[in-house]
């Protein structure tokens, strides 16, 4: 099997695995956080929140610090996999 197929192949992986959940999984995409506050309601409605937060982000900033978080991730784990990766080829 060439280095091309191979690619190919992974390609084809990747797509799948972001393709198939959006046809075969039917629900709603929420969030933790409200699921949470939806099952705190459930078990315990009287509950008061013993803490608020001094200021309320915008939900497109947070949205925003998400994907920021996520591609600090992503780049951090290319960045080790690339730096094992030519590690290896130094030797």
């Amino acid at each position: 099997m060439t280095n091309r197929s191979k690619n190919i192949l992974m390609l084809l992986a990747v797509i799948l695995l972001a393709v198939l959940p959006l046809l075969f999984v039917n629900g709603d995409f929420g969030g933790a956080d409200d699921a949470a506050e939806q099952a705190i309601a459930e078990l315990s409605p009287s509950y008061r929140p013993w803490f608020s937060s001094l200021f309320e982000l915008p939900s497109e900033t947070e949205s925003m610090l998400f994907a920021l978080q996520a591609a600090i991730g992503a780049g951090f784990i290319g960045y080790v996999i690339g730096w094992f990766k030519g590690k290896s080829k130094a030797q």
